[in-house]
């Protein structure tokens, strides 16, 4: 079983530097309103991912610093978890520190390894069940009070809420879907008929890849075509001359008579040798240059008709690119993402009728699963009120009794519910089921939510009686109350403190307690105490044992350590704990 050892605190509120000493079993935390008790409690807080806040550093300090020092069993979900984390774990004990900065900053180390703090959070769900004030009033909220019955009730609530669960968000999704494609029908008609209509138009003029870049061209030649025809003859009269004017300089007959001026001499050097092949080569492709030239100018169509077509063509085209993209490229790939669309939105109507048949799927199986989830709260519920109230019967309450009500909220129409019981009822992602715990503090009284039933010292019981309950069915390692005894006094106090040392036997209690009733059964008793300025060093929490624990029992009794009647109460107090140990 995983144990908290020992705390070290620094410059945290009122304490400057103490070391906090806790039993395996019972420990119970003492001092005068205002020594400091409570940041005990915020202390492990921190240490198990608890909210920093800066205002909590001590004034004068750069930052507080919470470390924890936990012995851990080989295998248990503490250990696991830590080394997931990459901690270490020395001789079976695990280090965890917190550093909150007066600025706000917050660090976490586990194991020697630095950590988010959400690590620590999670390890503390493993570890510690902390109970005080504000979760006194969180239990008298109907949703606490479920998830408590759901935590006792265990596997037989857990399977089915699991499916339950992933069904319901399953069921969710499909009303959204369904919802959109009912609301939006005439949004999605619209939009189908501008796809339609669009694609017509494309498939009217069915333009090929690059066809608007091809034309284009194709027009420019042909509005310049006397030109083009022009200059391509100019050109080959340049290079190969006019038959026509017999002397008449040309290139081709310029390079030529070049040539043949160096054939003549080539033999006597390489370097000549060379330009000469040189000359060759450019002879060679002024002849191919004018073979071309001629071909252009024959091929060269100057039809008037052909560009009138050729300007139609790219008036379609760009009727399309004007609406539908900036080339004919982009045009058909609309097109093509248009025809998708299409598709879907034409497929809307079968798709309502498939998510229709879901959804009532769902809600049958929702139904279902909802009444089984009914009848394992119903049963748990029966147990877990026998035994809060056996528990309760131990802390002064012989006469309470606890019960659970249980039922459901009718839905205003069958579309919003689900069936439950022959009847159809509202639920939410946990079931139909709206779970009260009712207390009937004495016999004749009507039974009556919490909230509204228990005063402040029977609601403390009550709480720690549920979590007597808890710690023999679903236990953790270690119980941190804060105040729990609240409201609590004489006889009801003694067993208060009794039910708490059982718990002891099981699990690590730690308890910060005003009532030297609950204090003398601890297993050992820390004292929390300031020094003259105010603070607590290091000697401010101090482990009481003896004389010093009469004399700490004595001022809580009576407000005076000397006084004798205190002393043999206190003395009575100690002896009642031996004999019940």
């Amino acid at each position: 079983m995983s144990v908290l050892e020992e705390m070290r605190i620094r410059s945290l509120g009122v304490i400057d530097d103490a070391v906090v000493e806790l039993s395996p079993g019972f420990t119970a935390v003492t001092g005068e309103t205002g020594a400091g008790k409570t940041m005990v409690v915020t202390s492990l807080g921190l240490l198990l991912g608890g909210r920093a806040d800066p205002a909590l550093v001590r004034i004068g300090a750069k930052a507080a610093v919470v470390e924890g020092r936990i012995t851990v069993s080989p295998g248990d979900a503490a250990s696991l978890r830590a080394e997931e984390a990459g901690g270490e774990i020395e001789d079976g004990a695990l280090l965890v520190s917190r550093t909150v900065s007066a600025e706000g900053r917050s660090r976490a180390h586990l194991g020697g390894r630095s950590v988010p703090v959400g690590v620590l959070a999670e390890l503390a769900d493993e570890l510690v069940a902390v109970h005080g004030q504000t979760d006194q009033q969180g239990l008298l909220k109907p949703a606490r009070q479920r998830q408590a019955l759901d935590r006792y009730a265990g596997a037989a609530v857990d399977v089915p809420h699991t499916k339950y669960a992933a069904a319901y968000r399953r069921l969710r999704a499909v009303v959204t879907e369904l919802d959109e494609l009912t609301t939006r029908a005439r949004e999605r008609a619209q939009e189908a008929d501008l796809l339609r209509f669009g694609l017509d138009e494309v498939a009217a003029v069915e333009p090929l890849p690059g066809e608007d870049a091809e034309l284009a061209a194709e027009a420019e030649r042909l509005g310049h075509a006397e030109a083009l025809a022009s200059a391509a003859a100019l050109a080959h009269t340049a290079l190969a001359g006019d038959p026509e004017d017999q002397e008449g300089v040309d290139a081709t007959t310029v390079v030529a008579a070049a040539g043949r001026s160096l054939d003549a001499v080539r033999a006597h050097d390489p370097a000549l040798a060379a330009l000469a092949d040189r000359i060759g080569e450019i002879s060679i492709l002024l002849g191919d240059v004018a073979g071309e030239l001629a071909g252009y100018a024959d091929q060269l169509d100057a039809d008037p008709l052909r560009l009138a077509a050729v300007e139609e063509r790219r008036a379609a085209l760009t009727a399309l690119t004007r609406k539908y993209g900036e080339d004919i490229t982009a045009v058909l790939a609309w097109a093509e993402e248009g025809a998708a669309r299409l598709t879907e939105l034409e497929g809307d109507d079968d798709r309502i009728g498939e998510l229709t048949a879901e959804r009532d799927a769902l809600r049958a199986e929702l139904s279902a699963l909802g009444q089984d989830l009914t009848d394992a709260r119903t049963e748990a519920a029966a147990r877990f009120a026998t035994a809060v109230t056996e528990e309760l019967a131990s802390l002064a309450m012989p006469h309470a009794r606890v019960s659970f009500a249980i039922g459901q909220t009718e839905a205003p129409d069958e579309a919003s519910g689900i069936d439950i019981g022959g009847r159809s009822v509202l639920y939410g992602p946990s079931g139909a089921d709206e779970v009260e715990l009712l207390l009937a503090p004495h016999p004749g009284a009507q039974p009556r939510p919490i909230a509204k039933g228990a005063s402040g010292g029977e609601l403390s019981r009550v709480m720690l009686a549920v979590e007597v309950v808890f710690a023999g069915s679903d236990p953790v390692p270690t119980y941190l109350f804060d105040e729990v005894d609240a409201g609590v006094g004489g006889k009801a106090a003694v067993e208060v403190g009794r039910r708490l040392a059982k718990l002891a036997r099981s699990a690590q209690v730690v308890v910060v307690t005003h009532l030297p009733q609950v204090a003398a059964f601890a297993d050992r008793q820390l004292l929390v105490e300031k020094t003259v300025d105010g603070s607590v060093t290091r000697s401010g929490v101090t482990v009481l044992e003896g004389e010093d624990r009469v004399r700490e029992l004595s001022r809580m009794l009576a407000g005076q350590e000397d006084s004798e009647t205190a002393r043999a109460h206190a003395e009575e107090l100690l002896e009642t704990a031996r004999a019940d140990g």
